[in-house]
C-alpha cells in the first residue's frame, strides 16, 4: 500500500506521433475506435504519444515516487520533464518507475508517454500471423504510488496446508528503499468486509529485504467455487518495535487503491492485499481443490468489445467474469492468450471462478530478445497476479508454440521460483510434446460433429501419469453466427455438448476442458469469416447468447434452463421437415402441448450425453398420443404411422419409404379402415401443420414434480423489444463508468427474432455518451451498445428505437467518489 495513490486518469492529451492535432482523453483508452466489422488491422498500427500534466506537491519531497501503468499496448517509453525514464514492451503487464529525481516539486511537470502500437515490435505476441487483434493504447489506468523512502515493495500470502481445522499459511515480505535492516514487520488479518482484525501476530525485526511469516489458524476457511471466502492481509513496516499494534489500530486506513491515513510516525507503510485458503492441485486422474475432484467446465476469453478493443474499465470486466459465472454457469475460465485486468480477476475470486493465465504469445517464438522478453513476462505475470486465489494455472510457454526445451525450461523454472504453491503448463496444439511443465495441456480439435469428441489421453501425451487438460475444442472448427440457420446453430451446440459428455466421462485422466471461446472477436485477414470477426464464441462480440451458451447454462442447478433449439417454422428446414429438435435444460424432464394437447413427455439423452450433469433432451416425436385420444386410433397401429412418418420426414420428405415402414404403415391403414385420402389429412394435421390457422407448441420444464419455467413456440405476430442493462447507477471513482446494454427483438413469447437485421438508433443525452454508432442493425435478432460516464455527476438518458415500436427510454444516474 502507498502513503496516498494519486490517479492520472484524466486530461491526458493523446496525438499520432508527428501530429499536432491533439485530443484530449481519458484512461482507458484506444488509440483507434474502429469498426464494428470489415475494416483494416492497420488502422490502429502506429505510434501514438500521450501527454499530461501533474502538479507534485511539496510536501512530497523524500518520498518515493512510483508513475504507474498497468497497461500500454505495446511497447512503451516514458519520459518526465523531457528525460526517458521507463521503457516496458509488454502491453499485458503493469509496469512502474520512480520519478522522485526527476520532477519539480510545487509545480506542473510533464509526463509523456510514447506507445508504438504496431505489430512490427519484435516482442511476444509479435513476428507472425494472430489470430486476435492486439489494438493499442493506454487501455488500462495510470496512477502515482507515493511510499516513504523504506517501503512494502511486494507481499505474496500462499497456502501451506488447509488440513482440517487447521489452515497453514505463509506471508512473504520484500521491503524496498534505503536502511531496510533492523526494521519491524507484522501481520494483521481480517475478513473481506471486516475492519477489525481477526488474527493479529508479532513484530518481526528484518535483517535483509525479506521476511517470511509463517501462520497456523482455525479461524481461516477454505476458498472454493461454491463458497469463495476471502481475506485482507495487512502488513506493517514499522521503524522500531515500540507500541506498534496501539499506532495501527488508531490507523483509519483505507483500501489498497486510497490514500492512507496513517498518523503514527512508527509505521513507515502498510500494504494490503486480498487472499484465499486453498489447495489447488492437479493430478493424474483429474483436478482437486481443497481436496475435492472437480471437473473443469470452462471457456476461453479474449479482453476485447466492439469499437474500443481492450479499452474497458473495471465494472465491464467485472460483469464478463458475471456472464462466465452467473449466465453461463461455468467453474473456470482460461485467459487467452495474455494475462487480462485485474478487476476482471478480482471478479473471479469474489465469484469463486477458477483462472488458467499465460504469458502473451500466438504460435510464433522469435529471436534470442524476444525470447528474453517472454521471460521476462512470465516473471512479470506471477509476481503481479499470484496473490488470486482464482488462478490454479500459469501458462509458461507461447499458446500453440513449438518444443524449445531450452526456452520453456527457464520459463517453467521462473515460475516456480517465484511461486512454489502453484503448478505450470503450456498449450500444445501438437500431440507427444516434449512436457517440461507440470501440466500437459493440449487443443484438441479432433471432433467434426459425428466422432468422438476428445482424442484419447494417451494418444495426446506418452506420460499418462501427468495431469492433462484440454485447452480449447471446437472454434474455427464450426465457425457459427448469431443468423447462421437452424441446423447449422444447433451442430454448434451438440458439438460443445459431444466435448463436454466426452471430458466428464469417469476415470480419463482428463482435468477439464475450456471451450473456444467466450465471445466472437475482432481478428486478422488471415482468419474469421472476411469480415475480420471470428464467429467462434457462444455469445456474440455484445456478450449476446448463442444457441450454444445453453449447453453450458443447463449444466448449473442455480436457475432453470429450458432453450429450444427450434423456433418450429416447418419453412426454415429443408422440404418443410423440422428434424429432430433439442431442448437443453437442467430439469427431470419436459412436457411437449401441440395447440393445447399433450403430445408426450420427453427425458434427457442418457444414452449419448450419460456423463452430462444434464443431458439434452432429444424431441423426434411430434405426434406423441394425439393419435389414440384425437383420433380413436390404436396405440399398435398408432406406434407404426410414427415410425413410418418418422423415416419419411428422415429422408426429407422425398417420398421414399422403406419396405418394412410401407409395411407398417398400411397394416395400421388396413386396421384402422383410413382411406389415402385420411391419411393425407392426418400427416398434414400432425406432422405438415400446412394450412392450419395456427400452431402453437409449448414445452415445459419439470423440476421435482414442478414446472419451473415453460417456452412457447408460436408463429409471430407481434414484436417487442427487450433491453437488458447491466446496471444504471453509474459512478465515476478512479476513473470513467460504462453500461453494457443488450437488446433482442423477440415475440410476444419471448422467442429471438434471428433473421430480424432492422436499424436500432440510440439517442444518449446528459451526463452519458455513446460508445460506437448511432444506428447499428439487429444481427441475429441482437444488438447491443454501451454508454460512458462524461466526468459529471447528474443524470443521464438513453433512448432506443426500432421502426415499429415505441421508443424506450433508460435513465442513467451518475454520482462521484
Amino acid at each position: 500500500m502507498s502513503l496516498q495513490r494519486i490517479y492520472l486518469n484524466d486530461d491526458w492529451y493523446f496525438s499520432k506521433e508527428g501530429e499536432k492535432k491533439r485530443e484530449k482523453v481519458r484512461l482507458p483508452h484506444t488509440n483507434k475506435v474502429l469498426p464494428f466489422n470489415y475494416f483494416s488491422e492497420q488502422e490502429y498500427q502506429f505510434v501514438s504519444v500521450y501527454e499530461k500534466k501533474i502538479n507534485i506537491p511539496e510536501e512530497l519531497k523524500g518520498k518515493c515516487l512510483f508513475l504507474t501503468f498497468e497497461g500500454a499496448a505495446h511497447k512503451a517509453e516514458v519520459f518526465v520533464n523531457g528525460k526517458l525514464c521507463a521503457t516496458h514492451e509488454c502491453g499485458y503487464t503493469a509496469f512502474d518507475v520512480d520519478i522522485k529525481d526527476l520532477v519539480n516539486y510545487g509545480e506542473d511537470n510533464e509526463i509523456k508517454v510514447v506507445l508504438d502500437s504496431r505489430e512490427s515490435l519484435n516482442v511476444p505476441p509479435f513476428g507472425h500471423v494472430i489470430d486476435y487483434l492486439t489494438y493499442g493504447g493506454l487501455y488500462r489506468e495510470a496512477y502515482i504510488d507515493v511510499k516513504n523512502e523504506t517501503y512494502i515493495k511486494d507481499v505474496f500470502v500462499k497456502t501451506i496446508d488447509n488440513t482440517m481445522p487447521w489452515r497453514n499459511i505463509e506471508t512473504d515480505i520484500t521491503v524496498g528503499g534505503k536502511n531496510i535492516s533492523g526494521k519491524f514487520v507484522g501481520l494483521e488479518i481480517y475478513e473481506e468486509n471486516n475492519d477489525i482484525p481477526i488474527i493479529q501476530t508479532d513484530f518481526y525485526k528484518m535483517e535483509g529485504n525479506t521476511f517470511k511469516i509463517p501462520l497456523s489458524s482455525s479461524k481461516l476457511e477454505d476458498w472454493n467455487i461454491d463458497n469463495p471466502i476471502l481475506y485482507k492481509a495487512k502488513v506493517i513496516l514499522a521503524e522500531e518495535n515500540k507500541d506498534i499494534n496501539k499506532d495501527i489500530n488508531n490507523e483509519e486506513t483505507e483500501s489498497i487503491e486510497t490514500e492512507n491515513n496513517t498518523n503514527s510516525q512508527n509505521v513507515l507503510d502498510t500494504f494490503e492485499t486480498f487472499f484465499g485458503v486453498r489447495m489447488a492441485v492437479f493430478k493424474k486422474d483429474g483436478f482437486y481443490l481443497n481436496g475435492k475432484k472437480i471437473k473443469i467446465r470452462g471457456l476461453n476469453r479474449h479482453q476485447s468489445y466492439p469499437y474500443v478493443g481492450y479499452a474497458m474499465p473495471k465494472s465491464v470486466q467485472e460483469h464478463d467474469a458475471k456472464v462466465l459465472k452467473e449466465e453461463l454457469g461455468l467453474n473456470a475460465v482460461r485467459t487467452s492468450h495474455y494475462p487480462q485486468s485485474k478487476y476482471f480477476l478480482n471478479a473471479c475470486d469474489r465469484l469463486g471462478l477458477l483462472v488458467f493465465t499465460e504469458a502473451p504469445g500466438w504460435q510464433h517464438i522469435g529471436d534470442d530478445a524476444w525470447k528474453n522478453q517472454h521471460l521476462e513476462n512470465v516473471a512479470d505475470m506471477v509476481k503481479q497476479y499470484r496473490n488470486h486465489p482464482s488462478i490454479v494455472l500459469w501458462g509458461v510457454r507461447i499458446n500453440e508454440s513449438q518444443d524449445d526445451n531450452k526456452l520453456y525450461k527457464e520459463a517453467n523454472r521462473i515460475a516456480h521460483e517465484l511461486d512454489d504453491s502453484r503448478q505450470t503448463s503450456g498449450v500444445r496444439f501438437i500431440q507427444m510434446s516434449s512436457l517440461l511443465e507440470d501440466v500437459y495441456a493440449f487443443n484438441d480439435f479432433s471432433h467434426t460433429g459425428n466422432n468422438p469428441g476428445l482424442t484419447k489421453k494417451f494418444k495426446v501425451t506418452p506420460k499418462v501419469w501427468k495431469p492433462y487438460l484440454v485447452s480449447e475444442f471446437n472454434g474455427h472448427m464450426f465457425p457459427t453466427k448469431s443468423f447462421d440457420c437452424e441446423e447449422h446453430r444447433l451442430s454448434h451446440a451438440l458439438r460443445h455438448a459431444n466435448v463436454l459428455n466426452d471430458m466428464y466421462e469417469d476415470d480419463n485422466g482428463i482435468s477439464g476442458c475450456f471451450g473456444w471461446c467466450m465471445a466472437d472477436y475482432n481478428t486478422h485477414k488471415d482468419f474469421g469469416s472476411g469480415d475480420k470477426i471470428c464467429y467462434h464464441g457462444v455469445l456474440d462480440m455484445f456478450r449476446n447468447h448463442k444457441l450454444a451458451a445453453a449447453v453450458y447454462e443447463s449444466q448449473q442447478d442455480e436457475d432453470p434452463v429450458l432453450e429450444v433449439s427450434s423456433s418450429m417454422d416447418i419453412g426454415e428446414h429443408p422440404a418443410g421437415c423440422i428434424g429432430d429438435i433439442y431442448v437443453f435444460t437442467n430439469a427431470d424432464y419436459i412436457n411437449m402441448y401441440k395447440n393445447g394437447d399433450f403430445v408426450r413427455k420427453f427425458e434427457p439423452d442418457t444414452e449419448k450425453y450419460g456423463n452430462l450433469p444434464h443431458p439434452p433432451i432429444k424431441v423426434d416425436d411430434f405426434i406423441g398420443g394425439l393419435l389414440v385420444e384425437k383420433e380413436g386410433i390404436s396405440e399398435k397401429s398408432s406406434d407404426k404411422i410414427k415410425k413410418a412418418v418418422k423415416g419419411y420426414m428422415n429422408n426429407g420428405f422425398s417420398g421414399v419409404f422403406t419396405p418394412e415402414n410401407i409395411a407398417g404403415l398400411g397394416s395400421a391403414m388396413i386396421t384402422e379402415k383410413l382411406s389415402v385420402k385420411d391419411g393425407f389429412d392426418l400427416f398434414y394435421k400432425y406432422v405438415g401443420n400446412w394450412g392450419s390457422d395456427v400452431t402453437v407448441y409449448t414445452f415445459e420444464a419439470v423440476k421435482d414434480g414442478k414446472v419451473v419455467k415453460t417456452v412457447t413456440k408460436a408463429p409471430v405476430n407481434e414484436i417487442e423489444l427487450k433491453v437488458d442493462v447491466d446496471h444504471t447507477e453509474l459512478v465515476e471513482d478512479t476513473t470513467y463508468d460504462v453500461a453494457c446494454i443488450n437488446i433482442a427483438l423477440q415475440s410476444k413469447d419471448g422467442n429471438v427474432l434471428t433473421y430480424s437485421n432492422d436499424p436500432i438508433v440510440f439517442n444518449a443525452s446528459g451526463n452519458i455518451e455513446l460508445i460506437g454508432p448511432e444506428i447499428v442493425p439487429l444481427r441475429g435478432g441482437y444488438a447491443g451498445t454501451y454508454v460512458k460516464t462524461k466526468g459529471k455527476k447528474g443524470k443521464g438518458k438513453l433512448t432506443i428505437t426500432h421502426e415499429r415500436l415505441d421508443p424506450i427510454v433508460i435513465d442513467f444516474g451518475v454520482t462521484k467518489k
